[in-house]
């Protein structure tokens, strides 16, 4: 009431990062022929070809960077950039679902999946068979390290750890499912770490097979 009366203005949000014209609260719609082509092959089911998006993530590698829009379709549509962070420095877009998050308990259990398990040359999820991406000098490759920043839909922000991994699988009309691994670890309040292992399945759009919505 007094700020109406003396004029005062609310205190504006935040603005989060955006790419392509995707934005938090914005929705956007995905090519459902594309869908039906390979959806059967997919380990994720039932994709919303409609998906609102709920919060926003920006990583920072140095000259590129990964944009996540988070949806509630337990989604998020990754957009990478290289050189830049405008629309032109587009190199992938990838739509990953969830597939799982077990929680990490102890010290040995987050070292061992670190150390042994997370960089493997293969990797195998619901009887497919996926390689690795990203190649190394020796057969395992240490986990890429990388510190993500996310806003929700109020603009409160909050910074998540993530040592992650890539990999991915043939499918029959010649395109890719890919298979995110991120270790994540963020500090809690009280100052006590809580970890976890973020397994997700993706597939990889070009900007033409994304419609969005303001």
């Amino acid at each position: 009431m007094f700020d109406k009366l003396f004029g005062k203005k609310a205190p504006e949000k935040p603005q989060t990062p955006t790419i392509l014209g995707l934005r938090v609260g914005f929705s956007f719609d995905i090519d459902t022929l594309m869908l039906r082509l390979i959806e059967d092959q997919l380990v994720v089911k039932q994709v919303a070809p409609s998906q609102l998006i709920q919060a926003v993530g920006l990583v920072d590698m140095g000259n590129a960077w990964i944009f996540r829009f988070y949806t509630d379709d337990e989604a998020f549509l990754q957009v990478v950039t290289q050189g830049g962070k405008s629309d032109e420095h587009v190199v992938d877009v990838k739509l990953f679902h969830y597939y799982d998050t077990l929680d990490v308990t102890s010290q040995s259990d987050w070292d061992r999946l670190l150390k042994e398990q997370i960089g493997t040359p293969t990797y195998q999820l619901d009887d497919c068979h996926y390689e690795r991406v990203w190649t190394s000098t020796s057969e395992y490759h240490n986990p890429v390290a990388m510190t993500e920043t996310t806003w929700d839909d109020n603009g409160d922000s909050s910074s998540t750890d993530q040592f992650t991994m890539l990999f991915e699988r043939p499918l029959s009309d010649g395109n890719t499912e890919s298979l995110f691994l991120s270790a994540e670890e963020i500090e809690e309040t009280t100052g006590q770490l809580s970890r976890c292992l973020v397994i997700s399945t993706g597939i990889t759009l070009t900007p033409s097979q994304i419609t969005i919505h303001g």
